[in-house]
């Protein structure tokens, strides 16, 4: 068996490769989906074209930029525990 039989199938580069471009197909087809769809917004705003999708996106953005703000503030030499 070569090195490349003995990866496991999730971590060959053409697995990774596949599920990456069947995971945006399918994002890419949810979202033009939306078109055909009747939501009923609450507010103007998420009625907007993909809504869920672009709020999602910002959301995500926001949550990692927040993170990496207050690790900052919390993060330790990696010789803290040292003596």
């Amino acid at each position: 068996m070569s090195a490349a039989e003995k990866k496991h199938w999730l971590v060959r580069p053409e697995t990774i490769r596949w599920i990456w471009r069947w995971g945006i197909a399918i994002l890419a087809l949810l979202v033009v989906g939306d078109a055909w769809v009747h939501g009923h917004p609450h507010f103007s705003i998420d009625g907007t074209f993909a809504f869920y999708a672009w709020y999602g996106l910002l959301t995500c953005i926001a949550m990692v930029l927040f993170a990496k703000g207050i690790g900052v503030f919390l993060k330790r030499d990696d010789t803290y525990y040292d003596e």
